[in-house]
């Protein structure tokens, strides 16, 4: 990828001409994509579906976490049943190496149905779980996998109806994991008293039943198979400067995002606030993070997404330094936490698979995003058990915790700085 020159907006800073190449070939012809109409946001509502049950349920962790960690598995330590949820997120982004170039060569619907009946029978093996084992297997793995074949593929589709409009059209998608971040706790929390905890997680199974239908329906591709996409990790695509980093930056923010969306309930139940509240702060967090995955999308198109990316993620060290850490045992400074980090935190979903988009050829996309995310999926998987092995060497305290948050979320964005001026120079003014 060569940068050939720029062109002034009407505000005055610059888009980059890009004279796109990776070994000789264009990546994108700009008037072949349809840019909208029913077909096209049909699309991107099946896409939002598939994401109910696989990024809603990711949304949800904090308050499975606390109500575990209290109840069925009370007398395992924090690291230990952080292993559970690390394991889900793992296999999300680990399973995307395989998913990538099986959505490449075949029609969609080969990922999206045994998806949609994997996270199912996941929510309902987890709901009868009594043994750490049962959960990690049925939860972690199963549910995890299940997810990857929902997740990835919505990426990958949206990206062949959308170009210019790519970063707004995904962060409407990655929306539904704010929504079933918020209904999915709401049920948990409300539904328990009521029916008990086995039956609230059998109500969001049906519910993610009813959305994995609609998305089977709607998800289609635009391109023709590409079969000879080749190998399931293109390690060698590491071997481009402007790749690599964006997949450093993808792996470190990934490293750094599940830690406050894991502990955020278990911080306040520490931090005084009743466990009713504290359990409220989960789906407090993902109402912030709806917005805050569609109107960086929305800005993105405008400014530039790797822009973008580098301003969430200094939002996202101040909030979680200034704000979080110094929180002690302020109700008011805990709750308000929440929304703030949910809202400037949803870039991390949303707009890290466009910037992958923005590196590679599109029928190339399935297989470096499931490079990049295979890569992703390591820090996911150590985050957690690193964050809750900080907190039982710091006996219950938080602040290490935190610090250690704050410090991956600052390796990110210098990643992400050093990804853009690799791809554009280092020009403040250039939007890319």
């Amino acid at each position: 990828m060569t940068t050939t020159g720029s062109v002034k907006s009407s505000n005055g800073l610059e888009w980059p001409n890009i004279e796109d190449t990776i070994d000789g070939n264009e990546i994108d012809d700009e008037s072949s994509y349809p840019e909208g109409g029913k077909e096209a946001w049909l699309v991107v509502l099946g896409a939002w579906c598939a994401m109910i049950p696989s990024m809603g349920l990711l949304n949800t962790l904090a308050i499975l976490q606390a109500w575990i960690s209290e109840n069925q598995l009370a007398h395992l330590p924090e690291s230990t049943v952080g292993w559970i949820f690390s394991t889900y997120a793992f296999f999300l982004y680990f399973t995307g190496a395989q998913t990538g170039p099986i959505f490449d060569a075949y029609p969609v619907k080969v990922l999206v149905i045994p998806g949609s009946i994997g996270m199912v029978a996941s929510i309902f093996l987890f709901s009868v779980s009594k043994e750490f084992y049962q959960y990690l297997l049925s939860f972690g793995v199963l549910g995890g996998i299940s997810a990857s074949l929902l997740f990835n593929p919505s990426l990958s589709a949206v990206s062949h109806w959308f170009l210019k409009k790519r970063a707004l059209a995904t962060g409407i998608a990655c929306t539904a994991g704010g929504t079933g971040g918020v209904v999915f706790p709401l049920i948990i929390l409300y539904a328990s008293p009521r029916l008990g905890f086995d039956w609230a997680l059998r109500i969001v199974g049906f519910a993610c039943l009813a959305a994995g239908l609609a998305a089977c329906c709607l998800l289609k591709k635009r391109l023709p198979p590409n079969k000879k996409a080749g190998a399931a990790i293109d390690l060698k695509s590491l071997s481009e400067p402007r790749f690599a980093t964006t997949a450093l930056a993808t792996f470190l923010i990934e490293f750094a995002v599940f830690i406050p969306y894991t502990y955020i309930c278990s911080h306040a139940i520490h931090a005084g606030l009743d466990r009713h509240t504290a359990y409220l702060l989960n789906a407090l967090l993902n109402a912030g993070a709806v917005p805050g995955r569609a109107l960086p999308g929305y800005i993105a198109d405008r400014f530039g997404t790797f822009n973008t990316m580098c301003i969430t993620s200094v939002a996202c060290v101040a909030t979680i330094l200034a704000l979080w850490y110094t929180a002690g045992t302020n109700a008011a400074q805990v709750i308000s936490f929440s929304p703030l980090f949910g809202f400037w935190s949803g870039a991390a979903i949303s707009l890290t698979p466009v910037c992958i988009g923005q590196v590679c050829r599109t029928e190339d996309y399935g297989k470096r995003s499931g490079t990049a995310f295979f890569l992703a999926s390591f820090g996911a998987l150590v985050g957690i058990p690193i964050a809750g092995a900080i907190l039982e060497r710091n006996n219950g305290s938080y602040e290490g915790l935190i610090i250690f948050a704050g410090a991956l979320y600052l390796a990110a964005l210098i990643a992400f700085v050093v990804a853009r001026g690799l791809c554009v120079g280092w020009r403040v003014a250039v939007l890319f």
